[in-house]
């Protein structure tokens, strides 16, 4: 079978170096042959990569957290969230996040997709779930150095929070447009 043709716009790698590494977070410096033939650097952020939940009352409401995110230092409205450990299932990731972050489990799980948030200096992705069916279990189990307020709040005002600037968080926004066709409809 023919090999497929590279797209003409892809760059190709030379060589890379890691820059900096941290506990979330890895910095490259990559040269790359760019599609001129020149050759360029890239620098971007390795990131394990994330998932965000639209959890989903039996009222309708989705629940909300509110975080206090040092790199821009305020308190941001979004949905429950985190990271994806090394080698753990992305569906696992967020019934973890779901029962740490907020105390509830879901018996219907739906996968919505990707987005990737930063595709000019990192390769993270965002998986994005909907959850129904909840049920509180237990009390929020947070990380060490972990505060947040857990809320709930109907679809609608939470777009009316996007349109309005109180939701600026792009994992929560992407999440909503992809949920909102699904939002009313039955599980699938």
């Amino acid at each position: 079978m023919p090999k497929p043709a590279a797209d003409p716009l892809a760059e190709e790698m030379i060589d890379s170096e890691q820059v900096f590494r941290g506990r979330l977070l890895e910095v490259r410096r990559d040269r790359v042959r760019l599609p001129d033939g020149k050759t360029g650097m890239r620098e971007y952020v390795v990131h394990p990569g994330a998932v965000v939940i639209l959890a989903e009352l039996d009222n309708g409401e989705l629940l909300f957290e509110r975080q206090f995110r040092y790199p821009l230092r305020r308190v941001f409205l979004e949905l429950p969230a985190g990271k994806i450990d090394p080698g753990e299932d992305i569906l696992a990731t967020a019934q973890r996040e779901l029962l740490e972050e907020t105390g509830h489990v879901a018996d219907d799980w739906q996968h919505l997709g990707v987005m990737h948030p930063c595709i000019g200096y990192s390769n993270e992705r965002i998986e994005i779930f909907l959850a129904r069916g909840l049920r509180r279990v237990s009390a929020p189990q947070l990380d060490a150095g972990e505060f947040l307020d857990v809320l709930s709040m109907s679809f609608d005002a939470a777009v009316a929070a996007v349109e309005s600037g109180g939701i600026t968080d792009a994992k929560t926004i992407a999440a909503l447009f992809r949920a909102e066709r699904r939002r009313s409809g039955p599980s699938r």
